[in-house]
C-alpha cells in the first residue's frame, strides 16, 4: 500500500521523539508531537476493518503504542482526556450531593487555614467578590489518586469549582480550555501548582474568571 504524506508526518514526528527520549522534553513540544501522533493514529485505525496491513497501518500502529508509552492516551487514568472526566465528575458530584462545600465562608482567611492538616499542601485561595465571582467554600476532593483542594465560586446562578494540588513538576503552563459533557475547563499551571477550574459557565467569562488566578 502507497504511504501518503500523513505517514511520512507520523515517521518525522516518531523519529525526532525517539532521538529526544533520553532528553527532558518541554511540556508543549512533547504535547504536540504525541497530539499530532494521536490524531494521525485515530484517522488512520478507524479504517483498519477494511484497509490491508500496509505502511499507513503500521504507522497508525506505531502512534497509538508511543502515546500509550508516553502518557497521551492511558488505560490506568493518568492520560490527560481521563483526568479531565475526573475533574468533570468531581463538579457533578459537588452539585448533586449538595456537597458543594466542607467549609462555608466568602473569607479565604478561614477557609485556607481549614485545609491545615487535611493536605499536605497549602492551598492557594483567593475571593474576586469585587470582580463578580465571590468564594462561597471549600471542600476536600481527590483527582488522579490525590488528595485535592476544592475551592467553590459563584457566578450569577452558576458555580466554579476550582481544584488545585500540586504539579508533577516545576513548570508553568498557561491556561488551556477543554469542553466536555457541556462543561468548560481551564487548567493550567503557576508556581508548583496544578488548577482546573470548571462550571457551565461560557467560555468567555470562565476566561475571564481564570484570568484573575494568573
Amino acid at each position: 500500500m502507497k504511504t501518503d504524506d500523513s505517514d511520512e508526518a507520523i515517521t518525522h514526528l516518531f523519529k525526532k521523539y525517539r532521538a529526544e527520549m533520553n532528553h527532558p522534553l518541554p511540556m508543549g513540544l512533547k504535547n504536540k508531537i504525541l497530539s499530532r501522533l494521536f490524531s494521525q493514529a485515530t484517522e488512520k485505525l478507524s479504517f483498519l476493518s477494511w484497509m490491508s496491513f500496509g505502511g499507513g497501518a503500521v504507522a497508525a500502529c506505531l502512534a497509538l503504542i508511543l502515546a500509550f508509552q508516553f502518557g497521551r492516551i492511558s488505560v490506568s487514568g493518568s492520560g490527560e482526556p481521563l483526568l479531565i472526566e475526573e475533574v468533570v465528575s468531581s463538579h457533578v458530584r459537588s452539585l448533586m450531593a449538595q456537597h458543594l462545600s466542607d467549609v462555608i465562608s466568602t473569607d479565604q482567611h478561614t477557609v485556607k487555614p481549614w485545609f491545615e492538616g487535611k493536605i499536605d499542601f497549602a492551598p492557594t485561595v483567593k475571593n474576586f467578590i469585587k470582580e463578580g465571582f465571590p468564594l462561597i467554600g471549600g471542600r476536600l476532593d481527590y483527582i488522579a489518586g490525590r488528595p485535592t483542594a476544592a475551592l467553590v465560586y459563584k457566578f450569577n446562578q452558576h458555580v466554579i469549582n476550582v481544584l488545585q494540588h500540586p504539579a508533577a513538576a516545576s513548570e508553568v503552563m498557561g491556561p488551556h480550555l477543554k469542553s466536555v459533557r457541556g462543561f468548560q475547563i481551564f487548567s493550567w499551571t503557576k508556581d508548583g501548582m496544578t488548577y482546573w477550574a470548571v462550571s457551565d459557565v461560557n467560555a468567555v467569562d470562565l476566561q475571564k474568571f481564570v484570568e484573575l488566578w494568573l
